[in-house]
Formats: C-alpha cells, structure tokens, sequence
C-alpha cells in the first residue's frame, strides 16, 4: 500500500479547478464536492474565486480509487489558500465529503491506519462512522470527525477533540446460533467429525443422500468455532473492510461463507477488474461452505487447488497482482450421485451418470480434503426428542480451544522462523512433520501398512498424520497412538 501525499497550487487566471493523479470518476468527480463543502462550512469556494487550482495525487503512475481523498484535498486546499494553518507533517486525512461538510464513511479504514502507523504517521483524521473499525488500530493517534468544520476546528484549537480508544485485546465469542450443533439429532460420528476439523482447520467432505442433515451440520459448525485472537480478527475486519463487506462494527467471530454452486471462479477465488478477494478470502479464519460441492462449475471446482494447500490465493491480471489469504475450513457436501439416492435404495443413475458425477471432482481436490465423512439417515424416534441430545458446544468448543493452544504452543518451540507463524496441524510441511511430530511403533507401523494397503499418495500420507495429531492433541497426548490413527485413517474413505 502506498502513500498518496495531496499537493495543492494555486495561481491567478481564469477559474480552473482539476485533479490530477490517475484517479477514477469518483477522484475526478471530488473537485465539486469539496468546492460544496468548503462553501457550507464557511469559507469562499474554489469555484467562486478568478484562480486556478490543480490538485496532484503524488505518486501519478498509481491508479487512486473511490472517495476517501475528499478530507485530505479539501484540508490541503485550506492550507493552500491562506484559510488554515497548521503543521500537515505525518498527519493522515481520510473521508468522503458531502455536499454540506459532514464526514462520512469510506471503507478500507483499518488496513489503511496500520499500514499509515507503520509509515510513520502520527497522526490520523477519520469518519466518525468508521470509529468501531479504527479502535483495532494501534501506534496512531486517531481522531473520528462527523463534519469537515470539526477537523479545522480542532486543528485550530478551537476545539479539542478526544482520540478513539484502542480496542482491548479481547473477544468474547456470541453464543446464540441458529444452529446449534447440540440441537443435532443422531450422526454422532459426524459431530466427532466437526470437532476435529474445527481444532486443526481440516478440509472435510460430508457425504450421503439428501435429507440426512448435511447442511445442518456443516452450519452448526460455526457453533462450535472458537473465538477469534486480537489478531485474526484485525486480519478478518481488514479483509472485509477493503472488500465492502464490513457490517457496522467489528467482526469478532469466525466468519461463515455459504456461495451458491452457481458461483463464478472470480467470485470464488477474488479478482475483477479492481483485483477484490473472493469467498475464500472472505471466509478466511473462518468457514467456507460449498454445498452441493459437484454442481459448482469445473473450472472453480480445479481452481481451488493452490489457495486450500497453500493458504493463499494469488490473482495476477495486466493491471497487476496480489495476494490475499484464505486460511479457511473447507466444508462441502455432496450426494453419492445426481439424483441423491445410495445404489442399494432406489437410485435409478447409470453407472456413467454416477461416474460422470463422481469425476466433476478430480484426484487432485480429493487429495486436499482431510476428511470424508459419511452422513446417515437418522432414526425417527431420535427426531421426535425435544431436548438437546450430546455435549453442549460451550464444552465442545473448551476442548477445541486447549488443543488449538497446544498447536500455537508447538509451533512456537520450532526453531524456523516462518514454521512459527503456523497456527493449525493442517498448515505443517513434511519437514514440520518429521521435526515435531512423535509417533509411537505402533502408530507407525499401522501407518505404514495401510497406506501400502490403501494406495494412498504421499500427501495423503502427510495428511492422515497432521488428523492424527489433531485427534490426539484433542486427546491431550504427547504423541501419535495406534488409536489416533485408526480414528484419522477412518476419515480418508472415498465415496462408495
């Protein structure tokens, strides 16, 4: 992210005001803006002066977009004329104005003040309407304005305006879901299933014919998700934020992303003409779910490949490239064929329709998934109970969060640099595998003949040990067991 600094001169001649920079309509369109705003705040406008005015947006071979430069041209037109003064030094100006001078909101507040902190800014002027968003920022003293008279005002010492005080670092997690997994009848196995992905962000499949509570469960999961840091929830609100999708407020909670399989690669994966994040990036540190996993176009279906092994997704265009994140839980369903209906109860597919179904899905996204899971039917009297059945997710989620700190804990004992900024099991390399991971003989050696037995690439090898692990920090065990990789082998089944 660069630093655009706003240069103002002014010169006698006939009236002229331009904005210059590379900038979009919305850039272009801010000269009558600002010329409003300055007149309704109570000084002469620009346009009612025999002056010409040309305002740069500096560096010029940067493309600038939307309105958040409207405070800063406006203060640095003031300055430029005489109206203000004030020391400008490492001083940051962001909002969009209106016609009358009130301040309003802009989005992207959040990556723009911790990227300005570290630039050396000192110093920020923001919309009061972003002020939630502004209280994550840190090393910046803030200031939430609601009009463009307050900015002068304060500046001028009229006024004295208090800074926005820095969020604590602490979360608390809401605990009223629409799906609550403790409301689950039956597919016990399932649930067990959920718990292991929730505590080492591993891709899951949930199989099996319509009506068994697929979607239910893979909703639910969220009821269980623990709590984001101090830091994933600056990463989640930043994202968001930039990608015109922050609601008012913070997001504190792992965010849920449900697309429809009618979804486009670009929204799926980020890109467009403005190079946005997708749902993948969107659903980062959180969950994306992709129901009916098979209907989704080929092309996204493929394109998932590099950003669910590497945690990023990189979209480069002729405009340029960036990279975004997309440290997600990939939670998608699917029935066994097009019609729903298992072989033994009435599917009347062919056997190439069946196959033409299965291979919309290619070995190289089967290889990613960590765990397949089959969903059953569930028993009518188990339907009919009123009550909660299984643990609470208050319990479930406790138990999460002790393994998931086991994990941190781990990670931060390694001696590599770039292996401590892991998180999950699921994000270990095989050179992280084989430097902090303990398997007992016995573990090893079921390991080793059923992967013999099973033909299961080395991939797939790697991830029946980083389930293993998972399970077994569940476990609070020191090492891998004979039963931790039962449990994980158990989870690399394919469809029938």
């Amino acid at each position: 992210m660069e630093k655009i600094t706003v240069e103002v001169d002014i010169s006698n001649g006939l009236n002229a005001f331009s904005v210059v920079g590379l900038g979009d309509r919305s850039v272009e369109e801010a000269k009558d803006r600002i010329s409003a705003a300055i007149k309704n705040t109570g000084f002469v406008s620009p346009k009612q002066k025999n002056q010409k005015v040309i305002i740069s947006l500096a560096p010029a071979d940067i493309r600038k977009e939307g309105p958040s430069f409207d405070l800063a041209m406006a203060m640095a037109y003031l300055a430029c004329a005489g109206d203000i003064d004030f020391e400008y030094e490492n001083i940051l100006f962001l909002g969009e104005l209106s016609l009358n001078g009130q301040v309003s909101r802009v989005h992207g507040i959040l990556p723009i003040l911790t990227q300005a902190a570290e630039k050396g800014f000192t110093t920020a002027f923001i919309p009061r309407s972003n002020y939630d968003e502004a209280s994550l920022a840190q090393n910046i003293i803030i200031y939430a304005v609601s009009s463009l008279r307050e900015v002068i005002e304060h500046i001028s010492r009229i006024i004295k305006l208090e800074p926005v005080q820095p969020r604590k670092n602490s979360f608390y997690m809401t605990t009223n879901h629409e799906h609550d997994i403790s409301y689950i009848r039956g597919n016990e196995s399932a649930k067990r299933a959920l718990e292991i992905a929730a505590a080492g962000c591993h891709n899951i499949i949930l199989y099996g014919p319509p009506g068994t509570g697929k979607t239910m469960l893979a909703q639910s999961l969220i009821s269980i998700m623990p709590p984001l840091t101090y830091e994933q929830a600056v990463e989640v609100t930043s994202i968001h934020s930039i990608a015109r999708t922050l609601p008012n407020g913070l997001i504190d909670t792992p965010p849920f992303r449900a697309p429809h399989h009618t979804a486009s690669p670009i929204s799926i994966l980020g890109g467009g003409q403005n190079l946005h994040p997708g749902e993948i990036t969107l659903a980062h540190r959180g969950i994306l779910f992709l129901d009916e996993f098979p209907e989704f176009d080929r092309q996204v279906i493929e394109a998932l490949r590099q950003p669910l092994e590497d945690k990023v997704v990189t979209i480069s265009r002729a405009r340029g490239s960036v990279t975004f994140p997309a440290q997600c839980i990939l939670v998608a369903s699917m029935n066994p064929c097009r019609c729903g209906k298992e072989r033994d109860r009435g599917c009347t597919c062919s056997i190439r329709n069946i196959e033409q179904y299965k291979k919309k899905i290619s070995a190289a996204i089967l290889d990613r998934i960590d765990m397949w899971v089959h969903v059953n039917k569930v028993d009518y009297q188990k339907l009919s109970s009123k009550h909660p059945e299984g643990e609470s997710p208050e319990l479930i989620r406790d138990r999460i969060k002790g393994a998931r700190s086991l994990q941190t804990e781990r990670f931060q004992n390694m001696a590599s640099e770039k292996s401590s900024k892991k998180y999950f099991n699921s994000e270990m390399t095989a050179q992280d595998i084989d430097s902090c991971i303990t398997l007992d003989e016995d573990a090893r050696r079921i390991l080793t003949i059923s992967a013999e037995k099973l033909g299961i690439s080395g991939r797939a090898y790697h991830r029946v040990i980083k389930v293993a692990q998972t399970i077994a920090d569940l476990d609070k065990s020191n090492s891998i067991s004979k039963n931790h990789i039962l449990e994980a082998l158990q989870y690399r089944q394919k469809i029938s």
